[in-house]
């Protein structure tokens, strides 16, 4: 130290640069809380922009002002944007249902995805790596072939035959794998995908064998099944399924601060005062709820569980109050998103909607698992 030289510094030392009273980065400045509630606002905008941009895009070209004009229309308000007849047919019955279908499947598999990680502590608990995704189509796929009474689409349920069989089916695979995986009041890691493993050839040979024994006009229904699709949504189908899933959504919802706690462990969570186990059975009913009737509209889309919680704890942090709303806004946009791509990439046929989800979480999680192998040491 010298006179020359100020308090705290060394002489011939580079001056230190000067404080700010602000941090750089807005995340910083906002904290946790006010980052989770700015990602959402961004996620729901998103949502809604692309809700817009899809309805206009396909082989009837419709512009974004148009399509606010014939929704508004729907509600008595007149905008200056003139349409069409067939403008406005194709918009209502094609594709609104189509696109309102894919956010309703896409928040309630992400929304399931985002549950079961942090019922298992484990970030590699996705609906269809663990089984979950098949046992409920395997469920579906035996009332379509065998038409299970009362269970039969024919039957007193009607539209709810096939959510409530995939729920079944779903919620079976589940308790089966959380069973397993279990050990001491942790989930072990290994376990868990080979349980998932197990629980995925059982149910793809027996929905191979019940395509074996369907017809021919069973055959066209089940082909959507193993690659995923939402070419068929109408508004009976999204009637059919809104109501299981925004359920499912709520019943996850409310769980959040409970998921936060079990990150510490069962015994410290109960130590705090939650009721654990009671948590676990309902978050276990509540995404089979949510995959089940996933699945009995669109097949089973793989990934979306995984990759989209994943991406929002990367984003805002592993706090399951925004982590779980946050997911299935992420997980409606990026179905819609993957729905748009397949039916415009190869146009005038259409992409099934599982292949690009598959070909986006493929690489995502190759890159998780070698994220995990080189945070420790191996595999």
């Amino acid at each position: 130290m010298t006179d020359n030289a100020p308090d705290g510094q060394v002489a011939g030392w580079p001056e230190p640069p000067a404080r700010r009273s602000f941090p750089l980065r807005w995340p910083r400045a906002l904290g946790a809380v006010g980052r989770g509630r700015w990602v959402l606002i961004c996620l729901a905008l998103v949502l809604l922009a692309l809700a817009v941009l899809a309805l206009g895009i396909g082989a009837v070209a419709i512009a974004p002002g148009q399509t606010l004009a014939i929704l508004g229309a729907q509600f008595g308000v007149d905008l200056p944007w003139a349409f069409t007849a067939q403008q406005q047919a194709v918009l209502l019955t094609i594709r609104a249902p189509r696109i309102l279908l894919g956010a309703l499947v896409g928040a309630g598999l992400a929304a399931a995805g985002a549950a079961l990680q942090g019922l298992f502590r484990n970030p590699l608990a996705d609906p269809g790596l663990i089984g979950v995704s098949s046992g409920a189509a395997l469920a579906a796929v035996a009332v379509i072939v065998l038409g299970l009474p009362p269970l039969a689409a024919s039957g007193g349920l009607g539209l709810y035959a096939l959510p409530l069989a995939a729920f079944g089916g779903g919620m079976f695979a589940t308790l089966l794998v959380g069973w397993l995986a279990h050990h001491h009041g942790r989930a072990q890691v290994a376990t868990l995908l080979l349980a998932g493993i197990a629980i995925n050839a059982l149910a793809g040979a027996g929905t191979g064998l019940l395509t074996y024994l369907a017809d021919d006009e069973q055959l066209r229904t089940l082909t959507f099944w193993s690659l995923g699709s939402l070419g068929g949504a109408t508004w009976r189908e999204v009637a059919a399924i809104a109501p299981p899933i925004l359920l499912a959504l709520a019943l996850i919802a409310r769980y959040a601060r409970t998921l936060n706690a079990l990150l510490l462990g069962d015994r410290e969570a109960g130590h705090l005062g939650f009721a654990v186990e009671r948590a676990k059975r309902v978050l276990i009913m509540a995404g089979a709820l949510a995959v089940g009737s996933a699945v009995a509209v669109a097949g089973i889309i793989g990934f979306v569980g995984l990759v989209v919680p994943h991406l929002l704890r990367l984003a805002q942090g592993p706090d399951h109050r925004f982590l779980l709303p946050g997911s299935a806004l992420l997980g409606a946009v990026l179905l819609v998103c993957a729905d748009l791509l397949a039916r415009t990439v190869v146009v005038p046929t259409e992409l099934p909607i599982g292949i690009v989800t598959a070909l986006l979480g493929g690489p995502f999680f190759f890159w998780l698992l070698w994220r995990q192998r080189c945070q420790q040491g191996g595999w």
